[in-house]
């Protein structure tokens, strides 16, 4: 059997995954980067230091003493596709993905996160198929808040941004509030046990645009009026996770009426959030990651080494 080995150095978590294409399965490994209590973030020369740690002993991890036919190598090597995207972490998986396959003179193939984030989405949502298709790929995370339309090409997409945040990104305001509130960093998955505690709903919430694009600092700063006023932090954790969806839906509203009714796939860490998730299904032909493959992995990564390798192999 064939395998496609991933390599993923996010600003938020270390990883890699080793897909097996005759079964469709994949192993994973990850581990958050540490953040200081408090902290709201890594500065970039800790990254880097930290997946430098952190790297060698995953890998050691996913193979466990076991020898596996590896057939390619993947690696994500920025941000996203945009044309200067660039952020120091990636070297730390570039330098031992570059090593790995000069050793074993196997191919390398470099994509962007966000390429490895639309993968993994549609990996475990079983529609792999819809890479050969147009779609919406909403990518929300802390890093980033795109929405993307995808168009399949020759290697394998090309994407297009169609969306975006004007200021704050959707994990960023996350992470601010939930600090606020006293939660742990990185604050996704505490914010939203905290907004299921609420007797509010996730209600729809005037959110201010500008050509096609949405603003989301007013959510910290209602937020943390909200705080001032002594309001319950889980009506807060609620009006946070209800201004974040009215973005999202307004969003989609919008290009549906420019692009016409294309699927919806999301993914990055956001979009785990179950609350939102359930909303979206209700009303979209969409589609989400597991709450694994949905935040920052090697997964998709993996998968599009897969993918690329098999088109290359065919000419």
């Amino acid at each position: 059997m064939s395998y496609f080995l991933g390599i993923d150095t996010s600003n938020y978590t270390t990883s890699v995954a080793l897909y097996c294409d005759k079964d469709n399965t994949i192993i994973s490994k990850k581990k958050l980067l540490p953040v200081g209590k408090n902290e709201k973030g890594i500065r970039q020369s800790d990254a880097v230091f930290h997946h430098t740690v952190q790297l060698p002993d995953l890998i050691s991890e996913i193979f466990e003493g076991k020898t596996f036919d590896i057939r390619a190598i993947g690696v994500s090597v920025k941000p996203c596709n945009d044309k200067n995207s660039y952020m120091p972490c990636f070297l730390s998986g570039i330098s031992v993905a570059v090593s790995l396959a000069s050793a074993l003179n196997i191919p390398l193939y470099r994509f962007s996160h966000q390429d490895g984030h639309i993968v993994a989405a549609l990996y475990s949502a079983n529609r792999l198929d819809l890479i050969n298709d147009d779609f919406f790929a909403f990518h929300i995370s802390g890093g980033t808040s795109q929405v993307l339309l995808v168009k399949p090409n020759d290697k394998y997409f090309d994407t297009i941004k169609v969306s975006d945040s004007l200021d704050l990104k959707a994990g960023q305001a996350i992470d601010r509030i939930g600090l606020n509130l006293g939660l742990k960093f990185p604050c996704g998955p505490e914010l939203e046990n905290l907004a299921l505690k609420s007797q509010n709903k996730l209600n729809k919430i005037k959110v201010f645009r500008r050509d096609g694009n949405f603003s989301l600092s007013g959510v910290e700063n209602r937020c943390n009026k909200m705080l001032t006023d002594d309001e319950k932090p889980e009506d807060i954790a609620m009006y946070c996770l209800s201004y974040i969806y009215s973005a999202l839906d307004d969003t989609v509203i919008e290009l549906m009426d420019k692009y016409g009714k294309l699927p919806l796939v999301f993914s990055g860490g956001v979009m785990s959030n179950s609350i939102i998730r359930t909303e979206m299904q209700k009303k979209y032909n969409s589609y989400f990651a597991e709450p694994q493959y949905s935040s920052d992995n090697a997964c998709g990564i993996a998968v599009l080494t897969s993918i690329i390798d098999k088109k290359d192999n065919k000419k």
